[in-house]
């Protein structure tokens, strides 16, 4: 009885998990040859802590806007923190003059097209959008 209920909660868990990350996928231009990253190197792209990618190209991360609700979970899966704690981190940047944030668009379709159009770049969209030419990075 015992085994069971652990059985379960672990799937339980696992299948949260699975539904976590099946909020969004992260895409790259389809010329970079990344095809796989860490939770940690997407968040220092992101944050741009990471500024480049391994072939030398500028990483041009890119944010859906504010309200969107899948912003909000690539927030918390894998930059670690709440939407307030992110623009609390870019206004500290901004305030000592070290950096700005990325550029916030309203669409799964703007994403994608400042993905299609600088080879450097990097965003997230809905699970459900259509990527096109894009590349779907897998995020470990």
């Amino acid at each position: 009885m015992r085994i069971s209920i652990v059985a379960l909660l672990l799937l339980l868990l696992s299948v949260s998990a699975l539904a976590q990350s099946a909020a969004y996928r992260v895409v790259v231009h389809p010329s970079n040859a990344v095809t796989t990253m860490t939770r940690d190197q997407v968040a220092d792209a992101f944050l741009k802590k990471v500024t480049r990618w391994p072939s030398g190209e500028t990483i041009r991360p890119v944010d859906l806007h504010g309200e969107a609700e899948v912003r909000q979970k690539f927030a918390r899966d894998v930059l670690h923190r709440s939407l307030s704690a992110v623009r609390s981190y870019w206004q500290q940047l901004i305030f000592s003059g070290r950096n700005i944030p990325p550029p916030e668009l309203d669409s799964d379709a703007a994403v994608l097209a400042y993905v299609l159009r600088y080879p450097g770049a990097i965003g997230y969209v809905s699970a459900n959008a259509d990527i096109a030419d894009a590349k779907v990075i897998t995020v470990k």
